[in-house]
């Protein structure tokens, strides 16, 4: 057989890399989503009788009062008869009883989440 001439060998200009990861690294998700606020239970109405499952009060009754632009219930003990102060509360840690009481007659003053923020100390 006659000699033939050999075919162009092909080479890639790009450099391999010489580091691979050992695990796979995940990407990033978006943060750019809002927490949405979920809507309060049906069975949670103003003057509904709670009860607080978790934290300093819990097993106590409580009185809800109505929903705060955050989400968060606004319920009162009343302090004067079981000590438990105007506080909010996640409903998911609430317990709605049968109980209902007519709270239409009392007037109350306009309380935001702002109210509950503590204050900056002065410096």
């Amino acid at each position: 057989k006659p000699l033939t001439m050999a075919k162009a060998k092909k080479v890639s200009t790009k450099k391999e890399a010489r580091f691979y990861p050992t695990e796979k690294s995940q990407k990033r998700l978006h943060r750019n989503a809002k927490p949405k606020i979920g809507k309060t239970r049906a069975s949670i109405t103003e003057g509904t009788v709670l009860v607080l499952l978790s934290g300093r009060f819990r097993g106590k009754r409580v009185v809800y009062l109505r929903t705060l632009p955050s989400g968060l219930l606004l319920v009162t003990g009343p302090f004067k008869l079981n000590g438990v102060p105007l506080k909010r509360v996640d409903q998911a840690y609430v317990a709605a009883t049968g109980t209902k009481l007519d709270i239409s007659k009392i007037q109350l003053p306009e309380i935001s989440d702002k109210d509950f923020k503590k204050p900056k100390n002065a410096a």
